[in-house]
């Protein structure tokens, strides 16, 4: 069975360990809401840290700590960049727990987000939530942010391919930034993935697309990390309609989630879940035929297994 029991963690004193047999999450109290670790047990952390930042409890600008954070979209100065300094409520409901951010005193908007650990499997769902305390309508999305440590390949699915001329209209979409280089050599770009690999590279990289597929995984050291999020094609979500993106710097990569846009009521609320799954013996892909062989049958058995 999971397990919650309360720790210390590179200079936080209060930080809340979710296990099982499997895996094990950290989530920082004295900041946040932040999943600051993600791990096999006893195996070093998926999640990227920023060294410099742990165990910071001040300061009246956002810092980028690592792990997993929730943010709202569309990315903008300065509502999106909110800081997360602050001591978070924690209440434990059984076998999940709650993180809840003080109300942000600029967009009047209180962060939570839930984690429950499945008792026997190395799968997580995360509750993303976000409530709006003003007087008027807020119009945002709910964004789930995963900074995935250094040396690993991203990879995002694309729709089958159709024949012409049967099908006419575009069925999907794929959305690049200003500062994105296609030629970059850090990107493959499959007729059914997009890969994109972290290097030690200055220049920054950014894709989106409108995942219909619903899931996105990051490969690295033998082992894969699988997030799902719903998707609605009756919405419009950010960003030219992305529901996944994937970004890169020099030290890390982000595998990120998009709910649809909404307009919030005052105090009405918006959810964003994603299923996050940690899978061993997993090679890293270099192309289609090996996300085909080595990813493709083990994301179809978990579909089966969360539908079922």
């Amino acid at each position: 069975m999971s397990k919650i029991e309360k720790v210390s963690y590179h200079g936080w004193e209060n930080n809340y360990r979710v296990s099982n047999d499997e895996i094990e999450l950290v989530m920082t109290a004295d900041v946040g809401p932040r999943v600051i670790h993600l791990a096999f047990i006893g195996e070093e952390n998926e999640f990227s840290m920023n060294e410099g930042a742990l165990g910071n409890t001040e300061g009246a600008e956002w810092i980028n700590y690592g792990g997993h954070r929730l943010w709202h979209a569309p990315e903008i100065h300065p509502r999106t960049y909110m800081p997360d300094n602050d001591p978070v409520q924690v209440q434990e409901m059984g076998e999940s727990i709650r993180f809840i951010q003080g109300i942000e005193m600029v967009t009047g908007i209180q962060k939570e987000i839930d984690v429950w650990l499945d008792p026997k499997r190395s799968y997580v769902k995360m509750t993303h939530r976000m409530r709006n305390h003003n007087l008027w309508e807020v119009e945002l999305a709910p964004w789930a942010i995963s900074v995935m440590a250094g040396g690993g390949t991203a990879i995002l699915p694309l729709l089958p391919k159709g024949p012409h001329p049967e099908n006419l209209l575009s069925s999907h979409s794929v959305n690049i930034w200003a500062y994105t280089d296609m030629s970059d050599a850090r990107w493959t770009w499959g007729n059914r993935y997009i890969l994109l690999r972290q290097e030690n590279k200055e220049d920054v990289q950014k894709v989106g697309v409108n995942s219909i597929e619903g899931w996105g995984a990051y490969a690295r050291n033998g082992h894969l990390f699988v997030k799902f999020a719903e998707y609605d094609p009756n919405q419009t979500y950010p960003d030219r309609g992305c529901s996944f993106e994937m970004f890169t710097n020099s030290v890390m990569l982000e595998l990120e989630t998009m709910g649809p846009m909404v307009k919030i009521p005052p105090q009405g609320i918006v959810e964003h879940v994603e299923h996050w799954h940690l899978l061993k013996d997993v090679p890293s892909p270099q192309n289609d035929a090996d996300v085909d062989q080595h990813i493709s049958p083990l994301i179809n058995k978990l579909k089966q297994e969360q539908d079922g």
